[in-house]
């Protein structure tokens, strides 16, 4: 995704920067509307191809550019040379989210069928969940916190931050409960219900929010 950005003519450089960092449209926002701020630059960021197409005029360099981009909390770099040689294959980028997330996906399932459906809930059920949930949150949640931390320092906010916030709220309650209230009972179990039932909370644990 792109956005508009004031057209330069005079600008007579070009170049494209690889950017690092970003998981949203808005952070493509954020660095293009950065970069179009300096004078003598016209810039578009494509968030699906993560990269930079910029124009500046002479009195800008490459490394003013990166500057800027790493300023606002991501990183830039000059795309490097094809160094494959022939017949080999190039390093999957995709390798490592990938297998995050098909991680992810095999210890949330336990998760959420453990806590919506009653009978499967056996004794100490609810530990066995926060010890397939912790690392979803922590490990498989981890480009969310970061985004989230890093759009925090610059003072904004984006869909990163709502992630981080909701599944870390979730989690944290969820092992307050735990610790700290009646979740952590042999016995406990949760009930399967259309209906709202007000509670004090100190027996509900949401382990099933942050993976599911």
């Amino acid at each position: 995704m792109t956005t508009t950005s004031r057209p330069l003519p005079e600008a007579p450089n070009r170049i494209e920067l690889a950017i690092g960092g970003m998981t949203c449209a808005a952070c493509a926002a954020r660095i293009e509307k950065k970069l179009n701020r300096m004078d003598g630059v016209s810039a578009t960021v494509n968030y699906a191809t993560e990269k930079a197409t910029v124009r500046y005029a002479d009195d800008v360099t490459p490394d003013d550019l990166i500057d800027t981009v790493q300023k606002t909390g991501y990183t830039a770099a000059l795309p490097a040379p094809p160094t494959a040689a022939a017949g080999e294959q190039p390093a999957d980028p995709l390798r490592g989210p990938r297998t995050r997330l098909w991680v992810s996906a095999a210890l949330s399932v336990p998760v959420v069928l453990l806590t919506m459906v009653p009978a499967w809930q056996f004794d100490y059920w609810q530990w066995l969940s926060l010890t397939l949930a912790a690392p979803v949150v922590v490990w498989g949640g981890l480009p969310f916190h970061r985004a989230a931390w890093t759009n925090l320092r610059h003072g904004a906010a984006t869909m990163d931050t709502l992630v981080s916030l909701g599944t870390l709220a979730a989690f944290g309650w969820s092992l307050w409960a735990l610790f700290l209230g009646d979740a952590g009972m042999p016995g406990m179990t949760h009930p399967f219900r259309l209906d709202i039932t007000r509670t004090d909370g100190a027996g509900n644990i949401y382990l099933e929010a942050p993976p599911g």
